[in-house]
């Protein structure tokens, strides 16, 4: 199975965004103290690369 540039985007975008739900959620049930403001903002720092990975499909 070939995989090209488009391909390994789309799994990185898919990778990021489960990441950063993980880490929302865990900013959320886990660490309810400041450490989950932390977690919370790297979690959407996750979907913010996500968001650039999905807009660079297609175009490199």
């Amino acid at each position: 199975m070939g995989m090209n540039k488009n391909t390994i985007l789309g799994w990185a975008t898919l990778i990021m965004i489960l990441m950063g739900l993980l880490l929302i959620g865990l900013g959320i049930f886990k660490y309810r103290d400041v450490s989950g403001w932390g977690f919370g903002a790297v979690g959407i720092g996750f979907f913010a690369i996500a968001w650039v990975f999905s807009s660079l499909k297609g175009r490199l």
